[in-house]
């Protein structure tokens, strides 16, 4: 029968080697205010923030499905949802508590809003703006 060879073995009884629970506890340490912080500002949103995060992960296939649904689920108007939409978006608590859909957010908001000042202001790359 043969044996296997050990790969790493030189190398680990080459380095000095620390106690298993001393390391746990500084990698602990060192990381414990880092979750403390994490926590406190996704801790930071109230309940209805976190439904509106939660309810905009949805993908809706009908054009005023979703309209009725903000209606029905939260009682209000889809201007009024929005406005709201948008302020939890700025909260650093909601980046926290979805990074991902946070962010595809704030780049389709941003580019709505570039879009909007370039029909306004006129935007001098597109000569159909003028």
């Amino acid at each position: 029968m043969r044996a296997w060879p050990r790969r790493f073995g030189a190398r680990d009884r080459a380095r000095p080697r620390l106690n298993p629970f001393e390391r746990r506890e500084t990698v602990a340490v060192a990381a414990e205010p880092e979750r403390s912080t994490a926590s406190a500002e996704a801790s930071a949103l109230s309940d209805f923030d976190r439904r509106i995060l939660v309810f905009e992960r949805q993908w809706w296939k009908h054009a005023g499905a979703k309209e009725d649904a903000i209606r029905a689920e939260f009682g209000l108007s889809t201007a009024r949802y929005y406005q709201v939409l948008n302020a939890v978006l700025d909260l650093p608590g909601a980046l926290v508590f979805d990074p991902m859909l946070v962010k595809r957010l704030q780049r389709i908001r941003d580019a709505r809003t570039g879009a909007r000042s370039a029909r306004i202001f006129g935007d001098p790359d597109n000569p159909m703006s003028h």
